[in-house]
């Protein structure tokens, strides 16, 4: 990251869905929040959707000479080149997806790509939300920055309906909240651009 992020150039955000589903409310969140960001609901800020689904299982008998198969090299300069992330996950067995795990652990090889990057996570679930705090414990040994309010973790079959049969997000005042978290990670990310420049 550098001072251009204020200056010149949108924020680059890339997002990851911990999930797989078709109709993934977790990805629902992030076909909303990219949509914001290109309606300029959220001004200064682009967001792409970052497939992590063909990425292979993680093994260092993949690692040759210090390079990584071509869809992991594909994948971490997308994570290299962004100046925050944006995960939104549901949790399994209390924790964070095997999906989202081994996009973790792959980005995590020297040189470890998460380093220093703002980050923000949304959830959507029936009920725990230990998968979120996994998810932050992991970013302190990544030194990811994660921001801490506002929380968002939602109860995906609580009713009202929140969700069409897509997954797509209907409920506005989740929609209000779902801009609140983007302002703010934006915001983060440019306090610390800011604290970077000379």
């Amino acid at each position: 990251m550098g001072s251009e992020v204020e200056g010149n150039r949108a924020i680059k955000v890339v997002a990851l869905c911990g999930s797989l589903q078709k109709t993934s409310k977790n990805r629902g969140i992030i076909r909303a929040a990219m949509k914001m960001c290109s309606e300029s609901i959220i001004r200064g800020m682009e967001m792409e959707d970052v497939n992590i689904s063909e990425l292979p299982m993680m093994n260092v008998d993949l690692e040759v000479n210090g390079t990584y198969p071509p869809v992991v090299e594909v994948f971490r300069n997308k994570i290299r080149e962004a100046d925050a992330v944006f995960f939104s996950t549901p949790d399994y067995n209390y924790s964070v997806t095997p999906l989202l795990k081994n996009a973790l652990d792959w980005a995590s090889r020297p040189p470890n790509v998460w380093a220093d990057k703002p980050a923000a996570m949304a959830s959507v679930q029936a009920t725990s939300r230990s998968g979120q705090y996994h998810l932050r414990q992991i970013g302190v040994f990544l030194d990811i920055h994660f921001i801490n309010k506002p929380e968002f973790f939602v109860n995906g079959v609580e009713p009202p309906q929140k969700f069409d049969e897509n997954g797509d997000l209907i409920d506005q005042q989740l929609r209000q909240r779902l801009q609140n978290l983007l302002l703010a990670l934006q915001a983060f990310t440019l306090r610390l651009v800011k604290g970077k420049s000379p």
